[in-house]
């Protein structure tokens, strides 16, 4: 079973002499999990997981099964929590590579020798997942840094040689940019968790569709994690600067894999879980595409009565959130509109389906 077919959003915007006005945005169909999951054991749920989520297995195996063993008071060792900490950072790896050379570098045939380097570097790093030898991990994320040098990125500090196919790219995205008015930006962190993972069970659904924190609609993944970690100002904030964050993310990852995966220079809040009250627990996990929540409710017998969660979809394709604000009173180039708007979606996402129209709604 998939619900790859659900995971599509329907974006309208709106123009006024190629002003955006207004940008609507139709969510995606969430799958109906609540009902699906309720009176399961969780040993049967997490068999099927991968099958009811394309993106992010790792991530909503890890979430699920944290929820559940808090609920149940059930403490995990030192090396479990390592292991899965170490299986998140893979998949985030891989995912952000997959974005990169798929969003970015599909059409760029001169560079074909090192995307095919990369591909089969992120090929041996998820093969490593399954493995014990730390070598094996330390020798795919080598290859994987080697071919991000020979696509332009460096290691020192996110900085991209100039004239390379990753400084070529970021050029274009600064090219198509759209001119904007200046916007405020929030960003996600593990500092709203507690508020949100209670929520997630005292509002249900409601809060699900459409979250919000006080009124606000924070921006998460590679973007928002480097601002909150760096206290970076936000602006510049266009694709080309979502684009670094995410080579810059992944060569971070990789720096962290090598150096032996230890638990104590994890990255603050990659996997929380948290006690809601008696068979009641939530768990947070941070994924590529941003921060994951599950929360569950277990019965006397410990199957599954009630199940919520997050992704990162609903807050950065909210109708008040990140897509909205970047988009807000920009002006866009006639000839030109599809692509900035294309690049603002993908530069939030990369990874989510999307239908794009345009209406004209007269004179601003």
């Amino acid at each position: 079973m998939s619900l790859a077919a659900g995971n599509k959003i329907d974006v309208t915007v709106s123009l006024a002499a190629d002003i955006v006005a207004a940008i609507e945005i139709l969510p995606r169909v969430r799958p109906p999990l609540a009902r699906l999951f309720a009176g399961k054991q969780v040993s049967s749920l997490l068999k099927v997981l991968p099958r009811l989520f394309a993106l992010c297995a790792a991530a909503q195996q890890t979430a699920l099964l944290s929820a559940v063993e808090t609920a149940r008071d059930e403490v995990i060792t030192r090396t479990t929590k390592q292991s899965r900490i170490t299986l998140i950072v893979i998949e985030r790896i891989a995912d952000l590579l997959r974005a990169l050379f798929v969003g970015h570098l599909t059409q760029d045939i001169a560079s074909a020798a090192a995307i095919r380097s990369l591909m089969r570097a992120m090929s041996a790093l998820l093969g490593s997942a399954q493995s014990p030898r730390h070598s094996a991990q330390c020798e795919a994320t080598a290859r994987i840094v080697a071919a991000l040098n020979a696509l332009g990125m460096t290691n020192e500090g996110g900085a991209v040689r100039s004239g390379s196919p990753l400084a070529l790219r970021i050029a274009a995205l600064d090219e198509i940019d759209l001119k904007r008015i200046p916007a405020e930006h929030s960003f996600l962190s593990v500092a709203d968790d507690l508020n949100i993972v209670t929520r997630l069970l005292v509002d249900g659904a409601r809060f699900c569709y459409c979250p919000d924190l006080d009124g606000n609609v924070p921006e998460t993944g590679p973007w928002a994690r480097q601002m909150t970690r760096d206290r970076l100002s936000p602006s510049p904030s266009g694709a080309a600067e979502r684009l670094r964050a995410r080579i810059a993310e992944t060569l971070r990852l990789c720096a962290w894999l090598k150096a032996g995966a230890q638990i104590d220079s994890a990255e603050h809040g990659i996997i929380e879980r948290y006690k809601l009250g008696p068979g009641r627990a939530a768990a947070a996990v941070e994924c590529a595409r941003g921060r994951l929540y599950h929360a569950v409710e277990l019965d006397p017998q410990g199957r599954i009565s009630r199940f919520e969660f997050l992704a990162p979809t609903e807050w950065n394709f909210h109708p008040c959130g990140p897509l909205v604000r970047s988009l807000q009173g920009a002006v866009l180039t006639a000839g030109r509109r599809r692509d900035a708007v294309d690049a603002v979606i993908a530069s939030l996402d990369p990874c989510v389906g999307f239908t794009l129209n345009f209406r004209e709604v007269g004179d601003a």
